[in-house]
């Protein structure tokens, strides 16, 4: 699938008429006779083809006058790879939103992060999806309330305010508009799906895009635990995805307890607590905030970690095409890129794991956590602080790091840079621009740079010729070992080499390549 599906009518209704999963969040369903919107695989009978219309987005499909399907509820399809397999301005907005900054800075902040005006970036956005920020803004407002309205017991008004609304009379209309149910409504309807008693754990499954959140009054926010199941494309295979988040685990921060990866996360509002699992059909996400205002930019940022966007089907077909992978694809197709939470913290690690093991690499962040970190509280397990800021590990006295000069030069000159808003990690970043500026920095090799790119930026083509696991992995399969013969190689593989290089990595028996225990 490529950007612009919806326009391809004649594919979209075969995808219907096939309930073909694969499809969902690319495009979305119309029914003109009834007036709802569906994912392709709505299990509902098929409407006929002059009464479908196609739609980039569920905000779009609002403007239009349609409402979420009961059924199939939309808004709980995997989000598009689209916004994950590119790095126009399109694709970084859209990461932009699904972290929240629209919801804190409005579309002016969202236009001044992207280096454009307000106009140009409302006139691309609704050029491709239909919609501008402020109605994909609602439309999340919308998903939210409704996670909120079937998986807490709060009352209305809190969930209101913690949703983004500015208003109960808002929230009520958008709500009956979108869902054609009041917020009592959907509740009792939840209920009565799932036979159970209200409560503040349950266990829908979320949209992955952040609402709209203004800044209300905390005491309408009441802190808990929800349970969540977080959808993805099929397959996946999580074995080198949470293997390699457990082998890396930095001790205090991140975790394997009882089947799940557990780790802090640093929110707008405040401080969360997640633990994900994984199950054949989904991710069990259980989650801790300090304000429920977070809710949705911590589901978008453990989506974007565990890459549960991504196409598989697409990527290993292109990687099959090489005879030479073709046999690892198919022994375990589904890998993911283990990702990040925090571009920030990645690009510290990083540094922190040049030329040294995965254990000397935990031993040293684990030092840094201790000492610089913000303590949390985690009744549950042995999670006991936040990874330090940009601004905290500026103000660490160099002679106290247990590295050599040379790295030291580097961390120092990465945090100082990263404090002070020199140099950006985020969603927004342009993954060239970003390079070139990474590459400049002091002891920042090919490999510092491609490995961030891969797992922070996001960039699915980045490539590693000269990691020395996947070196050793082209020499047992027969593939050029050397890092300008493999490069030369992989164009094939273009633009999913971040895949290849999970799939290279499996070959070994390191610990990143196996499920815990």
């Amino acid at each position: 699938m490529q950007n612009g599906t919806h326009t391809d009518r004649e594919h979209c209704v075969r995808a219907v008429q096939s309930k073909d999963a694969r499809f969902d969040g690319w495009f979305y369903t119309a029914v003109l006779t009834t007036r709802i919107y569906c994912r392709p695989s709505c299990p509902a009978v098929p409407p006929k083809p002059e009464n479908m219309t196609f739609h980039p987005s569920a905000a779009a499909c609002q403007q239009a006058g349609f409402r979420a399907c009961k059924r199939c509820r939309p808004d709980t399809s995997p989000g598009s790879p689209e916004w994950n397999q590119r790095a126009d301005l399109v694709a970084r907005a859209m990461r932009l939103i699904a972290d929240g900054v629209v919801d804190r800075d409005g579309v002016p902040g969202l236009a001044g992060r992207l280096g454009y005006s307000t106009r140009q970036v409302e006139r691309q956005l609704l050029a491709e999806l239909g919609a501008g920020p402020l109605a994909l803004a609602r439309a999340q407002r919308a998903q939210t309330a409704r996670l909120l309205i079937e998986t807490t017991s709060l009352p209305m008004a809190e969930i209101a305010f913690a949703a983004g609304f500015s208003s109960i009379r808002t929230f009520n209309d958008t709500v009956r508009e979108v869902f054609a149910l009041s917020p009592s409504e959907l509740r009792d309807r939840s209920v009565k799906r799932n036979g159970r008693t209200r409560g503040f754990q349950s266990s829908p499954t979320p949209q992955n895009t952040a609402p709209r959140n203004p800044t209300p009054d905390k005491s309408h926010v009441t802190p808990g635990v929800l349970s969540l199941r977080l959808p993805f494309r099929a397959p996946l295979n999580p074995d080198n995805l949470f293997g390699h988040l457990a082998a890396t685990a930095v001790p205090g921060v991140e975790e394997w307890r009882d089947g799940a990866y557990r780790r802090t996360l640093r929110l707008p509002y405040g401080h969360g607590i997640v633990a994900l699992t994984p199950n054949p059909d989904h991710i069990a996400c259980r989650l801790t905030l300090s304000d429920l205002r977070d809710l949705t930019v911590a589901i978008s940022r453990c989506r974007r970690m565990l890459d549960l966007d991504a196409d598989p089907v697409a990527i290993d077909d292109q990687l099959r095409m090489d005879p030479l992978l073709a046999p690892l694809v198919d022994k375990a197709p589904g890998r993911r890129v283990p990702r990040t939470v925090d571009e920030a913290e990645f690009a510290v690690r990083a540094v922190l794991g040049q030329q040294v093991s995965t254990a000397a690499a935990r031993t040293h962040a684990a030092r840094l956590v201790t000492a610089h970190g913000d303590p949390v509280d985690d009744p549950e397990g042995g999670l006991t602080h936040l990874f330090p800021t940009p601004e905290a590990l500026a103000a660490v006295d160099p002679e106290t790091l247990a590295m050599p000069r040379t790295r030291r030069t580097t961390f120092t000159t990465l945090v100082g840079l990263l404090a002070d808003g020199s140099l950006r990690l985020g969603p927004d970043s342009n993954w060239s621009q970003t390079r070139a500026e990474l590459l400049a920095l002091p002891g920042f090799g090919p490999w510092t740079v491609d490995v961030i790119a891969m797992r922070a930026l996001g960039d699915p083509d980045a490539f590693l010729p000269t990691d020395l696991g996947i070196r050793r992995a082209a020499q047992e399969l027969g593939l050029p070992s050397t890092p300008a013969a493999l490069t030369a190689r992989a164009e094939a593989w273009r633009p999913w080499r971040a895949y290849a290089v999970q799939y290279l990595w499996a070959t070994d028996s390191h610990p990143i390549n196996f499920l815990p225990v």
